[in-house]
């Protein structure tokens, strides 16, 4: 571990640095600096497709004959206190189930691209949540932390592992319409705000304001250096530095990205075939293929977390998607045609690149829905036990981990808490979740808070 002096010299960071994972790899310097990982890593990179609203598990990846069984009786167990509107009676799938590939794992009809790649993927049956709501759900998964502001997880692993292309931003969200939660979902809270996520919400013009009309890059090079002594010189006589080493940082990074950023950002000169293997040419799949195409492309040049959020209808109601309170099958159908294909035409792609092997592919929402009605043909919110899964570095594929009891509503075998995950996920990137902290306010905060644990069962053994 470098001394306190070189930290502060080679990150410009202040008194709350803790627990960075290791030393600056190569010559380049500043919050981004590629640095060491805490031990091996099995993946480089993370992309996680998170569906925001909940997608129900029971419709989607853990089939329950017992559901058909009482349809329309009353739950035959004892349920949780903890409930958002009375439960209703069991409701079956109005989706078939079947076996795929040489691993037999059971996918909704709902889901036929990706189900053919399922001896890549984890499946994760036993999730576990802490909040019943969208607000305190979605942050706990994004951030570890229900309630306050806390960084998220792509930002602690830009602190802790800088990134790979000093030209792009090592931590890059995809929304183009932007969940309800907004920017705390990828905020750095009091992590240093170069560790913030850059987020695009039109994907014509990614990022506004890049070229600069006025000077040509020799003249703007000269002004940025003549900024930078400026600032190093107000940096010294200062006492909180983070604020000014961040938008210092953020200069840099902007010079750097008026040639890095537009080719990165182009979708238009990828073949037709990748563009239709990912259905950029039906508007039903347009929007999300382009995010999963983006995707790759961002990881492809060394972006270190590519979050992509699908959070909004296509269809003319405008509803959020994967909140089915009411008409399961419509919105769950609709939802579905519109992830489906982009997600199997983003693994089929990555596998074909040999980026598969080291990039990290997560999958699902903040939490499940109930395996009762809400209503007369909808399902409330569940985070009593839920699906996700993983696939690439580092992952056992075609395995099933964990599971539901009978019915679907509690994790019952095997049981997997977001704090698990984030440990998980850590510990796949190379970072030690109990050893990757930051000193505020008087104590170590960390991803996981004080819990967690790495899911070994679930990592492959070569």
């Amino acid at each position: 571990m470098l001394n306190r002096r070189e930290l502060l010299q080679n990150f410009g960071m202040g008194a709350g640095l803790c627990g960075l994972a290791g030393t600056v790899v190569g010559q380049a310097a500043g919050p981004l600096a590629e640095r060491n990982p805490h031990h091996p890593i099995r993946a480089k990179r993370l992309i996680f497709l998170f569906m925001a609203g909940g997608p129900s598990h029971v419709d989607l990846f853990d089939p329950k004959p017992r559901l058909e069984e009482f349809d329309g009786k009353p739950a035959p167990f004892k349920l949780p206190n903890l409930e958002r509107t009375p439960p209703g009676k069991i409701r079956k799938s109005p989706f078939t189930f079947r076996k795929y590939g040489e691993s037999g794992i059971d996918v909704s009809e709902m889901f036929p691209h990706v189900a053919r790649h399922v001896d890549d993927l984890c499946v994760i049956r036993s999730m576990v949540a802490d909040n019943i709501n969208h607000n305190g759900a979605c942050l706990q998964m994004n951030t570890g932390e229900q309630t306050f502001s806390r960084p998220s997880m792509g930002s602690w692993m830009l602190y802790g592992l800088g990134t790979e292309n000093q030209n792009l931003p090592g931590f890059v969200v995809v929304a183009p319409n932007q969940p309800a939660q907004g920017a705390p979902l990828w905020d750095s809270s009091f992590l240093p705000a170069a560790y913030q996520g850059t987020c695009v919400t039109d994907l014509k013009r990614p990022i506004t304001n890049l070229s600069n009309n006025s000077l040509d890059r020799k003249s703007q090079r000269r002004e940025l250096d003549l900024l930078a002594r400026l600032n190093r010189f107000h940096r010294d006589h200062a006492v909180n530095v983070d604020e000014l080493d961040a938008r210092i940082a953020s200069f840099e990074l902007a010079f750097r990205m008026q040639s890095a950023a537009p080719e990165a950002f182009d979708l238009s000169g990828e073949s037709k075939t990748t563009q239709e293997l990912y259905g950029i040419d039906n508007t039903v799949t347009q929007t999300f293929g382009e995010q999963c195409l983006l995707a790759r492309r961002l990881v492809e040049r060394g972006v270190r977390v590519v979050q992509l959020y699908h959070n909004r209808s296509s269809t003319a109601s405008g509803c959020q998607i994967w909140d089915q309170h009411s008409n399961l099958k419509m919105g769950l159908t609709n939802n579905c045609a519109a992830s489906d294909q982009p997600i199997a035409g983003l693994l089929t792609d990555l596998k074909a690149r040999g980026l598969l092997d080291d990039t990290l592919v997560v999958w699902g929402g903040e939490f499940g829905r109930t395996p009762t009605a809400e209503g007369k043909n909808g399902r409330e919110h569940h985070p009593f036990g839920f699906t996700m899964w993983l696939a690439g570095g580092g992952i056992r594929g075609g395995t099933i981990h964990g599971s539901t009891d009978e019915f679907g509503w509690y994790s019952q075998d095997d049981r997997v808490h977001v704090h698990d995950l984030h440990a998980t996920i850590l510990h796949l990137m190379g970072l030690d979740h109990e050893r990757l902290t930051w000193r505020h306010a008087g104590r170590d905060f960390r991803l996981t808070d004080v819990h967690g644990r790495v899911v070994h069962e679930i990592l492959s053994h070569s």
